[in-house]
Order: structure tokens, then C-alpha cells, then sequence
């Protein structure tokens, strides 16, 4: 009876892709309050910097994450990103600009099937630890418009991992993509973390930081974080590079 109550009393496991930028600290902050024992993943995927990973590592240290998994593969080997290759980072003066262009297309920040891969992996890790949720920390508002980002790519992954995993098809296990973001703006996202007690000055979120670290204030990432703080009434913590960002 002992054993059947500590059971059922157990946290339900869960893993989280945990970049170091401000969506997915924010799922993670939603993981954890949901009641989830979280276990982190993030990758050293040959990315243009390690300034994300550091910050990945500051936020679970924060959170009080006991398991925190940084898996190495390395995307530079097809390149064909401005993240993976020798592709200049496009800037921008400001968010209007950038939201100015419905026509440009996926920007060449976009990683070739770079959430697909993340998300084998956690689906991989889940299996083995017997848990059925995934968190990811994609967004189809304030984004730069890649295609693994998009509501039905979450539905059409979340039927792939219930159909291509043994837990899946002997039944054992009910796998689900949780995308906790989907329907909320940059500022919304500010404002449900900021309620989480989220520290957004841990958080890394630039493409193409300078040598020191700080974040240029000019690539899609840095303009659409600083347009939701703005929207939010709230300054962004983090330090940005001279005369780039307020």
C-alpha cells in the first residue's frame, strides 16, 4: 500500500527542449509548475556560438532541473543555415522593418528540419525514461516563419512518435507534443513567464552575438524579443552590444 501511494504520488516525467532563449525558458518554467519532473535537453548542434548553451545551463541551474543532457550532433556538416554555415545573419533596424516583408520567404536563419531532429531526440530520451510528455517552445505569432514551427507540424510529429516508437505500439505509452506557446504573441510570452517568477536576464535569445557575448540588437530574434518586452511595459534584462538596442 506504501509503494502504491508513493506511485501515485510521483511526478509525472517530461522532457524539455531547453534552448537558453526566452520561449522555451518560459516552457520550461510552464513544465515545472505544471507539476512535470523535468529533464532538459539542449544540443551543441554546430551553432555560430555557445553563448545559448551557456545560458541553457544558467536557467536549469536556476530552476533547480537535477537532469540536464546536452547531446552533440552537428548540423555543420550540411550547412545550407546562417546559424550552421559561413551565411551572413540578415539585421534589421527595427521589428516594423522585418513584419514590413510578408513576402521574403524563410529566412536563411532557418535550420534544415532542425525541430524534426530535436524533437527525435527527446522523443528517443522520453521512450527510455518511460514518460510520454515532450515540451517544445515553438510559436506561429511573433516568429521568423519556419515551417517546424507551424501548429500541424506539432500535430503531424505527435502522431509520428505514437506511430514509430515501441511504447506507441504495444500501447504502454501515449506520447504528446506539448507547444504550451503556440497562440501567444512575444509579449504574452514575457508576460506568463514574468507571472512564473521566470529571470529573463539569464536568458540568451541573439543569433549573432558579438565576441563578448552580448546580443547585436538588429537579427529577427533580437527585434522580436525587444518588441515583446516593449509590448509586455517591461525593459529586457540582458545586455545588448553599444548603440544596437536600448
Amino acid at each position: 500500500m506504501a509503494d502504491q501511494d508513493k506511485t501515485m504520488g510521483a511526478a509525472k516525467e517530461a522532457v524539455v527542449l531547453v534552448s537558453g532563449g526566452l520561449d522555451s525558458t518560459t516552457v520550461l518554467a510552464i513544465a515545472k509548475a505544471e507539476g512535470y519532473r523535468v529533464n532538459a535537453l539542449s544540443f551543441r548542434y554546430g551553432q555560430r556560438h555557445s553563448v545559448e548553451l551557456e545560458a541553457a545551463r544558467r536557467v536549469v541551474a536556476a530552476m533547480g532541473v537535477e537532469r540536464h543532457v546536452i547531446a552533440d550532433i552537428d548540423l555543420r556538416a550540411f550547412g545550407g543555415s546562417a546559424l550552421t554555415d559561413s551565411i551572413d545573419v540578415p539585421k534589421h533596424d527595427s521589428a516594423a522593418e522585418l513584419e514590413a516583408d510578408p513576402g521574403q520567404g524563410i529566412p536563411v536563419t532557418y535550420v534544415p528540419a532542425r525541430n524534426t531532429v530535436f524533437l527525435s531526440f527527446a522523443l528517443a530520451w522520453a521512450e527510455t525514461l518511460g514518460a510520454s510528455d515532450l515540451f517544445i517552445g515553438v510559436n506561429a505569432l511573433d516568429y521568423s516563419g519556419y515551417p517546424d514551427c507551424r501548429p500541424e507540424y506539432i500535430a503531424a510529429f505527435e502522431a509520428l512518435a505514437n506511430l514509430a516508437t515501441k511504447a506507441g505500439v504495444e500501447g504502454t505509452s501515449r506520447f504528446k507534443i506539448h507547444a504550451p506557446l503556440m497562440t501567444l504573441d512575444k509579449a504574452g510570452i514575457v508576460r506568463r513567464g514574468l507571472e512564473l517568477g521566470v529571470d529573463y536576464s539569464l536568458t540568451h535569445s541573439c543569433y549573432d552575438p558579438t565576441p563578448e557575448g552580448l546580443s547585436c540588437g538588429a537579427c529577427d530574434s533580437c527585434l522580436l524579443r525587444l518588441k515583446g518586452f516593449s509590448e509586455a511595459g517591461m525593459s529586457d534584462p540582458i545586455r545588448y552590444a553599444a548603440g544596437t538596442a536600448p
